[in-house]
């Protein structure tokens, strides 16, 4: 259940800091409840439900990491090459048929494991082999090219804990130390509405006055990215009565509404007065550029009142851009959380400025840039409502509460856009 209620963030309140959001976001949404268990072939990108232990040590066994020769350190002569006699030979998946007696080596390849007594490597490239000896020349450090058992994971160490988003190299981690499937926490059902009568699917005819809906196919695009179930709701029209209607129907099957549009102070801005009419308003305008009318809600899950559970509602502003800035610092944030996901912070980097700007002190502002050998230029156009300018920059430099003003040479901070789509 979303354990959201009225605060002093709500209409009438002052704007809200990013930070303060997502912290109120980390304090009062629980995570969904239950898991189920995935093949490895389908756990990726989802999030682990409890924590992984290691059931063996990583390497299982002390092994050679190079192809060379094996030997005791002992037996070496102090600052001069040595020669070993050979004896014998192990490859990747089998055992040594015998150890090899003090003094001597053994042909050993990359992953197979260390001969008793041997605790040196010298890789081929390294050696000289010569008749049934091989030369090894000074300098080789005790233990040098071997990988004791456990290097990576000991036994019963936590290898993975609970809430890690399940990457290909955790997927690997998993299927290494054995784990043939994973547990992990169900999807996040997430529902997405755009809003407006001026709004149209694409594929069907405009009317005079219409534009093609975008909003809704970028957000289910974003969200692809992370571990949902997305359902596409539609358009909502300017109608108080109906917009409610769709929201509370929506809200008793999914965990997440996301909406577009509709939540400013216009006469025909109908989401924030749904959420109100219907649920609790958490918070409404956030201190943001663009994005700033953004509301966030629950509504009741089933017969108006929340015994059953809450659930989440964010509206989005209706620019495009203010659209996706909002959504990397609520919606996102939002479903990791119910995901149970450990916190996730936004990938930034330093570059240097090349270009001027002045700014409103209070909010934060993501200005799009093209990013040239470490330095960041502005976009020719700032509307809110240029998709181009997504599609045509490299990143938002974020410029924080404090900043007035920037200029050529100014250290900044990029939030590159292959990272963030």
């Amino acid at each position: 259940m979303a354990q959201l209620s009225d605060d002093c963030f709500a209409f009438g309140g002052p704007l809200l800091s990013v930070e303060a959001a997502e912290a109120l976001i980390a304090e009062r949404i629980p995570p969904i409840q239950g898991e189920e268990t995935l093949p490895l072939t389908e756990a990726a990108g989802r999030v682990l439900a409890r924590a992984l232990h290691a059931s063996l040590p990583l390497p299982p066994f002390f092994n050679s990491a190079v192809d060379g020769y094996a030997f005791r350190h002992a037996d070496l002569t102090p600052g001069e090459p040595s020669l070993l006699p050979l004896a014998g030979r192990i490859a990747a998946g089998h055992v040594a048929e015998q150890a090899p007696a003090p003094g001597q080596a053994a042909r050993i390849f990359t992953g197979a494991p260390m001969p008793p007594g041997a605790d040196t490597v010298v890789m081929q490239e390294d050696a000289v082999a010569e008749g049934r000896g091989v030369w090894v020349p000074p300098g080789l450090k005790p233990g040098a090219n071997a990988r004791p058992a456990g290097e990576d994971v000991a036994a019963g160490a936590l290898a993975l804990p609970a809430g890690r988003r399940l990457r290909a190299p955790e997927i690997g981690l998993a299927a290494a130390l054995g784990y043939a499937a994973l547990p992990v926490v169900p999807r996040v059902r997430v529902g997405v509405f755009s809003t407006g009568d001026e709004l149209a699917p694409p594929g069907t005819p405009l009317g005079p006055a219409q534009a093609y809906d975008s909003n809704r196919f970028t957000l289910l695009a974003l969200l692809a990215r992370l571990p949902v179930m997305a359902s596409d709701l539609g358009i909502l029209p300017d109608d108080p009565a109906a917009t409610a209607a769709a929201l509370r129907a929506a809200a008793g099957s999914h965990d997440l509404l996301l909406t577009s549009g509709g939540v400013s102070t216009g006469e025909e801005d109908h989401v924030r007065a749904a959420i109100e009419a219907g649920g609790r308003l958490v918070f409404w305008r956030l201190a943001v550029k663009p994005g700033r009318p953004v509301a966030m809600g629950v509504l009741p899950k089933s017969g108006g009142d929340f015994a059953a559970g809450g659930t989440p509602v964010i509206g989005l502003p209706g620019n495009p851009v203010a659209a996706v800035v909002t959504f990397l610092h609520l919606a996102r944030p939002l479903v990791l959380r119910l995901a149970g996901a450990l916190p996730e912070v936004l990938p930034r980097f330093p570059a240097e400025a090349g270009f001027s700007y002045r700014k409103k002190a209070g909010r934060r502002e993501y200005v799009r840039v093209r990013l040239r050998d470490g330095v960041a230029f502005k976009f020719e156009r700032e509307g809110a409502g240029l998709l181009t300018s997504l599609t045509e920059s490299d990143a938002f430099v974020e410029l924080p509460e404090a900043v007035l003003s920037v200029a050529p040479g100014d250290a900044v901070r990029v939030l590159p856009f292959a990272t963030l789509f």
